[in-house]
């Protein structure tokens, strides 16, 4: 491809981004999938609130938890963000069951598809269920990119697929090639009862730490460009193949959201989650909408089936406490402000789709 077309198709995506962009309203009202009658006005909006109540389970009930996730047992001193529950501000969000979650749920197959955001999730939900069941049997199978933590009294099973990115990422000529308009990975994901998806942290990475060489769409080959507009490219391949390939009389289809790192979308381009022990009382207090929760939000609206928004973004944004920070992967030579110490604030992700199973969405 020459390099005056490929710089014409670039121009073209940046235009088309920022129109998009501009009529983003930031929310998720005028989205095809919440045409349904709401129990709740909107779970997404409240605030953080004390409960002696909390945490739902104590790390030490979790045998199977990730030590990156586990900040008491490394050695986090303070403890004020472990007893901090979400108050929407016109309901009550629903206090987590889990034998009742096992019991709706008997006989399915529920499938987390996406990063390591994804696993945080993942890890919250079972050690949810294992609290609500402690001497029910479970079994823990990984198998390359496929984990699997199954009760086999209620015969549900709780998987997670690692794929970052959604869309294919091949080997071609010694070069990782990102395919932004290609999803041949996607086998897995058929046949499940429930699916979470979830991306967007990678699509960051830069230098190393890039999982791709080149960027590829259509017939064009970039070696890199705009990542919003990439994810965007990306999220509409993604919504095609999952309207064309889904089977959503038997499947329930969510996104997870954005969830928000804090390492420098808070108060200010040099903010860090190191040392925070208290949560942000207001959301006019951070700094406007995450342009990947816009495009996310954009691309579901478009959808001509219904795919459900585990609306996180707004809800996270606030718990700049919540990192695993030097307390996690790294340890004191690492600052982790992207996933979520457990238990923690995922906890309420699951809350949140707990809510939308007992509702019936």
């Amino acid at each position: 491809m020459g390099a005056r077309n490929a710089f014409g198709i670039a121009i073209l995506l940046v235009l088309l981004l920022c129109l998009d962009l501009a009529q983003g309203d930031g929310g998720v009202t005028k989205m095809k999938m919440k045409k349904k009658k709401k129990k709740c006005s909107d779970y997404s909006q409240g605030r953080w609130v004390y409960s002696s109540s909390y945490p739902l389970y104590n790390s030490s009930d979790c045998p199977f938890l990730e030590s990156g996730f586990d900040c008491q047992k490394n050695g986090r001193p303070d403890k004020l963000y472990l007893k901090l529950r979400w108050q929407p501000t016109s309901c009550n969000l629903p206090r987590f069951n889990g034998i009742d979650f096992l019991r709706r749920n008997r006989g399915k197959r529920i499938m987390f598809v996406g990063d390591s955001l994804s696993l945080n999730q993942w890890q919250s939900l079972t050690c949810m269920l294992h609290k609500a069941v402690p001497k029910a049997a479970y079994s823990l199978k990984r198998s390359q990119g496929l984990s699997t933590f199954s009760f086999p009294a209620y015969n549900v099973s709780l998987m997670l697929w690692r794929n970052a990115l959604l869309v294919d990422l091949i080997t071609k000529n010694g070069s990782r090639v990102l395919k932004l308009d290609s999803i041949n990975n996607g086998k897995p994901w058929k046949g499940m009862d429930i699916l979470i998806f979830n991306s967007w942290h990678w699509w960051l990475h830069n230098g190393r730490q890039r999982p791709w060489d080149v960027i590829q769409y259509r017939k064009s080959t970039f070696e890199d460009m705009n990542r919003l507009i990439a994810y965007k490219l990306a999220m509409t391949t993604w919504s095609r193949w999952i309207d064309s390939n889904i089977d959503f009389s038997k499947t329930i289809v969510y996104f997870q959201g954005i969830s928000p790192d804090h390492n420098n979308d808070w108060n200010g381009a040099k903010a860090s989650c190191r040392g925070q022990t208290t949560a942000v009382e207001e959301t006019k207090n951070l700094g406007g909408s995450n342009p990947a929760q816009i495009v996310v939000e954009q691309v579901l609206s478009k959808m001509s089936k219904p795919v459900y928004l585990l609306n996180v973004t707004s809800l996270s944004q606030l718990r700049k406490d919540g990192h695993p920070s030097i307390y996690g992967y790294g340890g004191k030579y690492g600052n982790d402000c992207s996933h979520w110490c457990l238990p923690g604030v995922p906890d309420t992700w699951n809350q949140l789709l707990y809510a939308s199973l007992i509702h019936k969405i």
